[in-house]
């Protein structure tokens, strides 16, 4: 048996089969030579009390949920803001996007040394330094102070996200309770999200946007009062953390290219989003391609340290595991798909049908009710269906909203199609999310389980960055050439833009069905329980 097959064939089998004892039965071979090999249940884990099952659930979801929140705060407040703090013009995406960048740049690094320090203490630091830059970007006085203490939530929240996934795999063991886990993390996104552009748009006409970021910060202050009394003392190794281990335990050099090359990539990508014409610049021209020709390096290094039996921080090999592969794909292109949908719906309220900041937020309310119900269904029943079929039919409904948009004239009732698309938009993303996570920590060893929560939020984030630059270069370049020249005729040709943005998306949809269909075939149920 070629290295390749063993590597395909067992993840199949392990995840659909529920009677299946160990991947080293499934295999016939002895103790697995690289830990690259999915990882089994440990035994020692047992079933934890309600209680805590409560407070490890709603910690990760309001965490999740208060730093989409911010995201969606800033989405529609910033016009405010920039006023505000006099931000230069030449910066007025840079509050939203540096914190895409820091976060996306930071996280393999910080999922390392998770696995090494420990889940719980890690959390907690990204809790605590969350809100006080929360609080800081409230009191921020000017545009420079704004976007760096956006920059180091950014960071913030990297301490967060791979932790999170490591406290859910380490305190549930696989079945029900761990699928509810990553179902009810995965629904914080979108209800966060799209409570902050409501309450943007509420307290921009109000009493203020920086009442948000007051707000977000109080509330994940007692998140942090939440974790720190109620999160289980014993999920992580009780090996003492040591400059030793923390020198040899984690591939400080992938870490480190992986980490520059994904800084670079997503500054090219937000200068691009900003401004396309920005691509011909010299400095963003050699920033991307710098950051692309760090590729091969990064898997030349990686390569080398599997063959040395070292610790690599994505092993070339799992790149040939068929589900692994495609299972990123599909969360590149969602994760892509769903960001530009919501952008480009937020800049079609606004600039094409000219409704205030607070219509455009009510307009937005029923993305969080059906990205709920996306997330609390798939808890339920993710390990009653195959995998494969429920991406599958939860990227059929999400392509239903590019579709609607791409069609609608913007003289059409709300109820007719906007409500409709802004319904569906979440649900591939929602379903995906739980699935997608599963998967990945299924893939990675025990020991290395924030690793793989660095890597899923990795991938997510990339693919935000790469569908919302792209989407923008689609619609400047659309609406470029549509040939509308009086001020009174620029929504219309900004609607021929966000148009043919809305097809470009709704064929990114249509790829991630055919890498569900196609990619994830007969991989069978995921989160069932192991005896």
């Amino acid at each position: 048996m070629s290295r390749t097959s063993v590597e395909l064939a067992p993840f199949s089998t392990f995840v659909s089969n529920p009677s299946t004892q160990s991947l080293r039965d499934v295999l016939h071979e002895g103790p697995p030579q690289n830990e690259t090999t999915i990882a089994t249940e440990p035994a020692s884990k047992e079933d934890v009390s309600k209680g805590t099952t409560a407070v490890v659930i709603a910690s990760v979801t309001c965490v999740t949920a208060v730093s989409t929140l911010l995201a969606g705060l800033v989405t529609v407040g910033l016009p405010t803001m920039a006023k505000d703090v006099n931000l230069d013009p030449s910066l007025l995406l840079w509050p939203v996007s540096i914190y895409a960048l820091t976060c996306g740049c930071t996280l393999l690094i910080l999922g390392s040394v998770t696995d090494v320090v420990g889940s719980r203490i890690m959390y907690l630091i990204g809790c605590l330094l969350q809100s006080a830059f929360t609080l800081a970007c409230g009191l921020s006085r000017t545009g420079t102070q704004l976007i760096v203490f956006r920059a180091l939530a950014g960071v913030a929240i990297s301490f967060c996200l791979p932790s999170a996934v490591s406290i859910i795999t380490s305190t549930f063991p696989e079945g029900k309770r761990r699928n509810i886990a990553f179902a009810s993390m995965g629904g914080g996104q979108p209800i966060g999200f799209s409570l902050g552009l409501t309450l943007g748009g509420v307290l921009s006409d109000s009493i203020g946007w920086r009442w948000g970021f007051y707000i977000a910060a109080i509330i994940n202050t007692v998140i942090f009062g939440l974790a720190v009394y109620g999160l289980p003392r014993n999920i992580d190794s009780q090996e003492p953390i040591t400059w030793t281990r923390l020198s040899s335990d984690i591939d400080w050099i992938g870490a480190l290219i992986s980490s520059a090359s994904l800084a670079m990539l997503s500054y090219a990508f937000a200068s691009i989003t900003g401004n396309a014409s920005n691509i011909r610049h010299a400095p963003t021209l050699l920033t991307l391609l710098t950051s692309l020709a760090l590729i091969p390096l990064f898997i030349f290094w990686v390569g080398r340290q599997e063959r040395l039996h070292r610790p690599a921080i994505i092993p070339n090999s799992l790149w040939r595991n068929r589900t692994f592969t495609s299972i990123c794909l599909a969360v590149f292109l969602t994760w892509g798909a769903f960001n530009a949908v919501e952008s480009m719906l937020t800049l079609f309220f606004q600039y094409v049908q000219r409704i205030s900041p607070i219509q455009t937020s009510i307009r937005f309310l029923p993305a969080p009710v059906s990205g709920a119900l996306s997330n609390i269904v798939m808890g339920l029943v993710v390990h009653r269906v195959r995998a494969d079929w429920a991406v599958a039919a939860g990227t059929a409904i999400a392509c239903v909203s590019p579709l609607l948009m791409a069609l609608a004239d913007p003289a059409w009732s709300y109820w007719a199609v906007e409500f409709v698309a802004v319904l569906l938009s979440p649900v591939g993303a929602d379903v995906l999310f739980t699935i997608s996570n599963l998967l990945i920590t299924s893939v990675f060893p025990a020991k290395t389980q924030a690793l793989a929560g660095g890597v899923f939020n990795t991938v997510a984030q990339i693919g935000k960055s790469v569908g919302l630059a792209t989407s923008a270069v689609v619609a400047s370049s659309v609406t470029a050439r549509a040939g509308f020249v009086e001020e009174g005729e620029r929504p219309r040709a900004l609607m021929v833009g966000y148009r043919a943005t809305f097809w470009y998306c709704f064929g990114l949809c249509l790829a991630t069905l055919l890498v569900a269909l196609v990619g994830l075939r007969k991989i069978g149920r995921v989160g069932v329980k192991r005896e």
